[in-house]
């Protein structure tokens, strides 16, 4: 079996090839690829593989871009931290969705469903009503997650066990609930993009998880002063033109 990985975290790339050929001493991966341009060139100019394992979010776009430019048959599991676009991935012969982190288990789950269904795979997606179902039921278990960085080390952590991301020094770092902070290598506004609704971005600076906002005062210029759940020493407001969104925001939360 021909499995082509995308995926632009090389550490998780080697991880995931590693598992797979632990699940299936017999594949083979031909390529991992790491761009959404990389992808485009190498399906465009190789055979089609028997199999993709791909991330969704890549440093240059989206994954999506990659069905679109090019006429890709092979089925696709999407191995993912987040959930936002499952439904649109079955747009692009997916037929499984798996949450990071993976791991063995959760690997051969998805080789399971590949067998399962592949002598019904026509270059749409099979058994559709089945898979939302497992979707529905992943996201249920979990909100994704975000790497982060600590040392030699990548670590995922949970959205719902953050309580607010922060640009310092023009590097994004983010504060756990359990009061541990972390470094992650995407900017805030790509950050912001994944998040889910729990999270408001307050200003420029900060992104906040709904369930750290202790109270809101009255501040100068129309502004919002915070206090959070979690110790932080400095001064947190929410911008005068973003004050009724976010009052509107933490009422339905």
């Amino acid at each position: 079996m021909r499995i082509v990985i995308i995926e632009d975290e090389k550490l998780t790339a080697t991880n995931l090839a590693e598992t797979i050929l632990t699940v299936v001493p017999d594949a083979r991966i031909t390529a991992i690829l790491s761009s959404v341009q990389s992808a485009v060139s190498w399906f465009q100019e190789n055979e089609q593989p028997d199999l993709i394992f791909s991330d969704i979010q890549l440093g240059d776009g989206l994954c999506f871009d990659i069905f679109k430019t090019t006429s890709i048959h092979a089925p696709v599991i999407f191995c993912t931290a987040y959930d936002e676009y499952a439904l649109k991935a079955f747009d692009a012969n997916g037929i499984d969705y798996i949450l990071k982190p993976f791991d063995k288990t959760t690997i051969a789950e998805a080789f399971q469903k590949y067998h399962q269904l592949k002598d019904s795979f026509t270059g749409n997606i099979a058994n559709l009503e089945k898979i939302i179902q497992f979707i529905e039921n992943k996201k249920k278990q979990s909100k994704g997650s975000v790497l982060v960085y600590k040392q030699d080390k990548i670590i995922p952590v949970r959205l719902e066990d953050i309580a607010l991301f922060y640009v310092d020094n023009e590097i994004t770092r983010l504060i756990t609930f359990d009061h541990k902070t972390y470094t992650i290598n995407k900017t805030l506004e790509k950050v912001e993009e994944i998040s889910p609704d729990d999270f408001f971005r307050v200003n420029r600076q900060f992104l906040i998880n709904h369930k750290a906002i202790k109270e809101a005062s009255q501040y100068f210029g129309r502004k919002l002063s915070l206090t959070l759940t979690v110790p932080f020493t400095e001064k947190i407001t929410v911008s005068k033109n973003k004050v009724a969104g976010f009052l509107n925001w933490l009422s339905n939360h």
